[in-house]
């Protein structure tokens, strides 16, 4: 039987990568994911309460969207997950179990509607969400039920116009467990996390918004789950289980960051903060009891200051 943790650090302590420490500045959360850097402030999904959150300087965490309500009359969990903005401000998210793409009006926490029914396309749960600068978003999806324990089937990436209009990336065809997206900051590359197949897989992004020719990036020594982009092309990926978050390049494994498996897992990352030179990283403790992670609220937030930075990268 194999360890995560001492084959991780194995893969680390080979790759020679570079050491950057990491300390904790908010906690309180159920399952923290898919940060985001607007408007001079991180916003996370607080995935089990149904929230959307922004965390200010003093690490006070207001809740910002609220999809509570829609847990009225359906057994459906309510969980949101990948989140951006279209160009008009307005925010837009995925409601992971409905397969829905939200979209929120801005007159108080509660003002959402569906801008897209994406279930057609979705075997199971949906995923994360970037959106590019035309309003276009990409959204992955899991394609088999995780929680069940099921097998891992690949599923394609899916594609929602601005105006709600849904169809997938076809030329780039069905991947294993697309979890977190990005975009480069000039649009031509994709940046997607495949999760059961242990790697970063790159795709080529025409003008058009159009997908194709997806490629291996980079292997990583564990399942990645979110990531964010460096505006020198470097992948950040959070692997949940491993405990570390690290930075990859087409060379390998260049920076990792240590989140020993005692202070939670780590979920997903993304580049912040006034000169984008922040890591944040999102830190859970229960994945699998949604009631209990929301009630015990262990999640956390956690910071690392790196030699690059996020520049104009998406999310």
């Amino acid at each position: 039987m194999t360890n995560v943790v001492a084959d991780t650090a194995a893969a680390v302590a080979q790759a020679k990568a570079r050491i950057v420490e990491p300390r904790k500045i908010a906690s309180g959360f159920s399952w923290p994911e898919c940060p985001r850097w607007h408007d001079g402030a991180l916003w996370f999904t607080d995935m089990y309460t149904s929230t959307l959150k922004t965390l200010d300087a003093d690490g006070n965490a207001t809740v910002v969207v609220d999809a509570s309500g829609r847990r009225e009359g359906t057994d459906v969990p309510i969980h949101l997950g990948g989140f951006g903005w279209l160009p008009d401000g307005r925010l837009i998210v995925t409601s992971m179990r409905e397969k829905l793409v939200l979209v929120h009006g801005g007159n108080g926490p509660d003002d959402l509607e569906v801008l897209a029914d994406v279930s057609a396309f979705a075997p199971d749960a949906i995923n994360d969400m970037v959106v590019d600068a035309e309003g276009r978003a990409y959204v992955t999806q899991l394609g088999f039920d995780l929680f069940a324990g099921a097998e891992p089937v690949a599923s394609p990436i899916i594609v929602v116009e601005p105006d709600g209009t849904v169809s997938t990336a076809d030329q780039v065809g069905p991947l294993m467990c697309a979890n977190g997206i990005t975009i480069s900051a000039d649009g031509t590359k994709v940046f997607t996390a495949e999760v059961t197949a242990q790697r970063l897989t790159v795709i080529d992004r025409a003008a058009d918004g159009s997908l194709s020719n997806p490629r291996p990036f980079a292997a990583c020594p564990f399942l990645p789950d979110g990531i964010g982009l460096d505006a020198e092309g470097g992948v950040w990926a959070a692997m949940p289980g491993s405990g570390y978050v690290a930075r990859f390049t087409e060379d390998g494994m260049m920076d990792a960051v240590p989140v020993p498996l005692e202070n939670g897992v780590a979920s997903a990352c993304l580049l912040g903060g006034p000169d984008r030179t922040t890591l944040y990283m999102t830190v859970g403790v229960e994945v699998f009891d949604f009631e209990k992670s929301a009630r015990e609220a262990l999640g956390t937030i956690w910071v690392a200051d790196v030699s690059v930075s996020g520049g104009e990268t998406r999310p």
